[in-house]
């Protein structure tokens, strides 16, 4: 019987098999390298179930790499946490999306010398949970019952953050500064709002065709409105009913003037009229809140879009009906009207109605001309796209994004959060004439109830598209401003 021939360790191999050769320490290194390699191309660098540090949510935002404070870790964590629920409760009420709020709670906690924080945002409600190690954990929760329009004091918290963030400011002096914020005054007096109300329902039925008397109709319907909505406010009346009352004042009136024959243009008028009462900036947020992983926040705040947008229809179709049982006229929403001005003259008129919102939105002096020329531009880019046929949908959604995108770099530039240019300069993209179209079908002629669902149909994909693209704005923005985030947080440092 043959033996098999054996190798040099003593083993038997099979004559079919080519013989194989021991690898040499090089060769081991190698291929030790190579299976690191593949490993981590496969798994990452983290384990595939490890948790996201809490800390990675300022990435991308104004606030990244937030610096801590020399004192360490605050002994006093209590102080700390009060003064960021506070922090939160102001910024929801001065308007800021879900995402602003926490990441300015992350930066500050963090920046004052809290770990181990968690942080959850419903539609009014802020909840942080503080769980040191070894220690007794700390829960606190703030409901945010009240809203009011200040982006000059949302702009304040903003540089408050930032300050915080670079080191310069300790919880005591940021204690006092929040204080101040929010006890100071707004910019502009209550007759320059309701001044600013009349003159942007003016020059934007200018905008939209109407001739000077139509203008001054407006102005003198939006003036009613105003102190209307005033005076309602201090009775404690719901904001549903408030809208409803606004909407059903401007209709009315504009039946009444029409049936005397002092305006030919009565659709205009009304449009003029409910566009400042549209939710633009709730709507971004919502869009917004949505967008960035924050359902319930998104879906209330959805829901009190949709409640306003009904409150709209209510007030229309009331005034509409009653016009109607008292032998006016129905008013014919199929009219359209030639430009009544040349383009610079409706540029002009664009820039005063943005700077003319941001009056109503109490916007900083000093916010005003800026955010009136990213509108102006914004407004270039609707005409641009609109006369190379992309689209009546697809053309404000376009513009929005080059809106989203300058008011991130200019709101970044000024010390401001991006909602507070983007709002005041897209609200001259939103179908107020579409809208008003559509819901005097649905409650009016019921014939053309298809033809109004249609319209509204379309008059929210508009909407939506506007404002998503004000958060694809921001988001595309957000490489380009990182620059201008560490010159913000350097000049606070040297504060």
């Amino acid at each position: 019987m043959t033996k098999r021939p054996e190798d040099s360790r003593g083993r038997h191999h099979t004559d079919g098999l080519p013989k194989t050769e021991a690898l040499s320490p090089s060769q081991l290194r190698q291929d030790a390298a190579a299976k690191r390699m593949l490993r981590r191309l496969v798994q990452g660098e983290n384990p595939p179930t490890a948790p996201l540090s809490i800390v990675d949510r300022l990435a991308g935002s104004p606030y990244a790499n937030p610096m801590i404070q020399v004192g360490g870790v605050d002994t006093s964590a209590r102080k700390t946490l009060d003064f960021a629920l506070h922090l939160a409760e102001t910024m929801f009420r001065y308007g800021a999306g879900a995402l602003e709020v926490e990441t300015s709670i992350i930066a500050v906690t963090a920046a004052l010398g809290l770990k181990n924080i968690e942080v959850d945002i419903t539609n009014q409600s802020v909840a942080i949970n503080y769980a040191p190690k070894d220690q007794p954990p700390i829960a606190l929760l703030r409901v945010v019952r009240s809203w009011t329009n200040n982006y000059a004091g949302l702009a304040k918290v903003h540089r408050l953050v930032t300050d915080i963030v670079a080191g310069g400011v300790g919880r005591d002096e940021a204690i006092r500064r929040l204080d101040e914020a929010i006890t100071s005054p707004k910019p502009f007096p209550r007759w320059m709002v309701t001044m600013a109300f009349g003159v942007f329902a003016a020059v934007f039925v200018g905008v939209l065709g109407g001739g000077p008397a139509s203008s001054a109709i407006a102005f003198v319907a939006n003036l009613g409105v105003s102190l209307l909505a005033r005076q309602l406010g201090r009775w404690r009346v719901p904001d549903f009913f408030t809208t409803a009352a606004c909407s059903f004042g401007v209709t009315l009136t504009a039946l009444l003037l029409w049936r005397f024959g002092l305006t030919n243009a009565p659709a205009i008028v009304v449009v003029g009229g409910i566009l400042l009462l549209l939710p633009t900036g709730r709507l971004v947020s919502s869009v917004q809140d949505a967008i960035n992983g924050f359902p319930v926040t998104a879906a209330g705040r959805f829901l009190s879009t949709l409640l306003t947008f009904g409150a709209i229809v209510a007030g229309i179709a009331v005034a509409s009906v009653a016009g109607a049982m008292s032998g006016m006229q129905t008013i014919d929403v199929t009219e359209t009207f030639p430009p009544a001005y040349s383009l610079w003259v409706l540029v002009i008129f664009i820039a005063v109605a943005v700077m003319a919102i941001g009056i109503t939105e109490q916007t900083s002096w000093d916010l005003l001309l800026p955010t009136a020329g990213v509108g102006v531009v914004g407004y270039f880019v609707l005409l641009g796209a609109g006369s190379l046929g992309v689209g009546d949908r697809f053309s404000p959604a376009l513009a929005a994004v080059v809106i989203g995108l300058l008011a991130r770099v200019v709101a970044l530039k000024m010390g401001a959060p991006q909602l507070v240019v983007a709002v005041p300069a897209a609200l001259i993209l939103l179908p107020g004439l579409t809208i008003f179209r559509s819901m005097y079908v649905l409650t009016i002629k019921e014939s053309e109830i298809l033809f109004g669902a249609g319209g509204m149909l379309n008059a929210g994909a508009i909407v939506l598209g506007t404002a998503g693209g004000i958060v694809l704005g921001d988001t595309l923005a957000r490489p380009l401003t990182r620059s201008l985030a560490s010159n913000e947080r350097r000049r606070a440092r040297r504060r």
